[in-house]
């Protein structure tokens, strides 16, 4: 797998794309649906959606494991899409809604949310509790990469 051109799974239909590193941020699409492969958005992903990113996207990818019922959630999902454009072409931004996806939470070992896990390669490599501003989950994340 040559780092110059990492897979990046579509947030749109989930196909896995290789990409030279240096179009990251430079309008790529995606060769099956033609979206936008990187768009510095937020991905909502269920269980199938998360295991397709951990397993092909060479990336980082950042979960939000959260619920709609979460005051702190709620109040952290704005910094959450901020981060998501700040590190647009440096990690994926998914969310979990833990309601949905029980069992990836609990798999998980998601006890308190909002709960931020940070995986490179399919492996958990940094985790933490509660809300952010967008800043700190920016400096957070690019601590861990």
């Amino acid at each position: 797998m040559p780092a110059d051109t990492p897979q990046v799974v579509c947030p749109h239909c989930q196909a896995v794309n290789r990409v030279p590193a240096h179009r990251l941020g430079d309008g790529a699409r995606c060769g099956k649906c033609r979206e936008p492969l990187i768009e510095g958005k937020v991905i909502p992903a269920g269980a199938p959606a998360f295991e397709r990113h951990l397993a092909n996207d060479e990336l980082p990818v950042l979960v939000d494991f959260w619920a709609p019922w979460c005051g702190p959630c709620r109040s952290m999902a704005p910094a959450f899409e901020a981060t998501a454009k700040t590190l647009m072409t440096e990690a994926r931004m998914l969310k979990v809604n833990t309601e949905d996806e029980q069992a990836l939470a609990g798999r998980y070992n998601i006890r308190s949310i909002p709960t931020l896990v940070l995986f490179r390669g399919g492996r958990e490599v940094a985790r933490i509790s509660g809300a952010m501003d967008a800043s700190r989950l920016a400096a957070w994340t690019r601590e861990n990469l």
